[in-house]
């Protein structure tokens, strides 16, 4: 799935062209010119949606990775959050990629663009299916937690019902983005979802559920785990791309490294709890929250992908948004995720 985006986030939509569009490449190799990083004119555009992001080779034969945040997307209190909290897990030796200091600062500014920079690192997608691979992944998760749980995020937002459904709806349907022949429907669906997540700990009454948030990772997924050999030193695996770091709850970051069936998720689940409760408690009470947030997620990412529809490389990449059998598959997604937040939750 996409990544997520911040619930004070500015729209795309409303824009009549796009910043990105002046983030040409001598853009790029400018700003790094400006905090003393020459690049020897190699420049490679990485996977990522949201913003732009580049591995540049410099003229020491070093290379490094330039991130230039989305204009309007997180405050500078946010971002400037989200880089320490990187920061305070490599000093605790957890393998996440922190943005570099330089000059002072690990945030920057050129031609109206907020960017950071950061060491390249390289690697591929962990092997799900491996039992050791994903003890060893839970046991990073529980380090990542483990620093998460010693203060709070003060300006970052919280992963709920309200920041990623509630507030989801309403933009899709105040801006006009659901067709009028299934909007009813939809919505409908929608708050028949809304009501069963609202008795979770996602909901309003979160407190009186007894489950601990904490700051999170956010988004993690294979293609945000970075796995190298082991038997090379520093080998295994590294977390990269915090930009969705928020507050909630530890299954968060758990339950989009689970895929197949239920026997299948069930087997992923004990591998990685296995891994994470050699260094960390889980509360098991949190099981009951998988399907609530699945839920929440495909709303929003269906919200992600109308605000971002100004940006030219979203009807490019998902050209199937947006018509009509779109929404009836929403539609019949959201009916199935009423009936599995109706089930047991997995058990490990």
């Amino acid at each position: 799935m996409a990544p997520t985006y911040s619930s004070n986030d500015s729209s795309d939509a409303t824009a009549s062209g796009h910043p990105y569009e002046a983030l040409t490449p001598d853009v790029v190799l400018d700003a790094l010119a400006a905090l003393g990083l020459y690049g020897d004119g190699r420049l490679t555009a990485l996977n990522s949606y949201e913003n732009r992001v580049y591995q540049v080779h410099l003229e020491d034969r070093s290379a490094v990775v330039v991130k230039f945040y989305r204009p309007g997307r997180w405050t500078e209190a946010q971002i400037d959050e989200e880089h320490a909290f990187s920061l305070e897990l490599t000093t605790a030796e957890v393998p996440a990629v922190a943005p570099l200091a330089l000059n002072g600062a690990t945030l920057h500014r050129h031609a109206g663009f907020e960017f950071s920079v950061s060491p390249y690192r390289g690697g591929r997608a962990p092997e799900l299916d491996d039992f050791e691979v994903l003890e060893w992944v839970g046991r990073f998760l529980a380090r990542i937690h483990a620093v998460g749980a010693t203060r709070p995020f003060v300006a970052r937002p919280a992963l709920n019902l309200q920041t990623f459904g509630i507030d989801s709806r309403d933009w899709l349907l105040g801006h006009e983005m659901v067709p009028l022949d299934v909007q009813r429907e939809w919505e409908k669906a929608c708050n028949e979802a809304f009501e069963l997540i609202e008795a979770t700990a996602l909901g309003k009454s979160s407190a009186g559920h007894g489950l601990k948030p904490l700051r999170l990772h956010g988004d993690v997924h294979p293609g945000n785990i970075l796995w190298t050999p082991t038997d090379r030193p520093g080998g295994g695996p590294h977390f990269v791309d915090l930009d969705d770091a928020r507050t909630g709850f530890a299954v968060q970051d758990l339950w989009m490294l689970l895929s197949g069936d239920r026997r299948e998720r069930t087997s992923q689940l004990s591998g990685l709890l296995d891994g994470y409760e050699q260094f960390k408690s889980f509360d098991r009470r949190e099981l009951v929250l998988i399907e609530p947030l699945r839920t929440l997620r495909l709303i929003h990412y269906s919200a992600w992908l109308a605000r971002r529809w100004r940006d030219p490389i979203f009807p490019i990449n998902f050209p199937w948004f947006g018509s009509s059998d779109y929404w009836k598959g929403q539609i019949q997604m959201l009916q199935d995720q009423c009936e599995s937040m109706a089930e047991e939750p997995l058990s490990a």
